[in-house]
């Protein structure tokens, strides 16, 4: 199961994505929000997080206008790597090499088109489970607040 949140500046992109994933055979968990009307991104992020740290989804995607607010909110919950993508390199080597469980996105900063190229790619790769990225990953834990 895939969870997925946005705050107002990105309900259409969320719609698209979720629409899209669906399509590709992915169960989708939609935490929110479901209007235009002004929301603070931190509360989805929260939800989205807590659900994917949690086991009760696998994967998350959170979407605003850059990206950068929400990725910055899931990183503040233990166990989560929340990686800010904007291109498929970068969402190939995030869960290749950091294990990324979040994957956020900016709607005014991709397009539609890459903006589900990104997802596709982020979805669709597993972690390489080599030594050094192991090893990586586990300096960063510590580190991690409880929230």
């Amino acid at each position: 199961m895939i969870a997925i949140g946005c705050d107002h500046a990105a309900l259409e992109l969320k719609k698209s994505i979720i629409a899209h994933i669906e399509s590709c055979g992915f169960e989708v968990k939609d935490f929110g929000c479901f209007t235009s009307e002004a929301v603070d991104y931190p509360v989805y992020a929260r939800k989205v997080s807590q659900a994917v740290a949690s086991g009760e989804c696998e994967k998350g995607i959170l979407i605003c206008g850059t990206g950068i607010g929400m990725s910055i909110a899931a990183n503040k919950v233990e166990g989560i790597r929340c990686a800010l993508c904007g291109d498929t390199f970068s969402a190939r080597a995030t869960r290749q090499h950091n294990d990324a469980n979040i994957l956020a996105l900016g709607e005014r900063v991709v397009g539609k088109g890459l903006a589900l190229d990104i997802v596709d790619v982020f979805l669709n790769t597993e972690f390489s489970g080599e030594e050094r990225h192991v090893r990586r990953i586990a300096l960063i834990e510590p580190k991690e607040s409880k929230n």
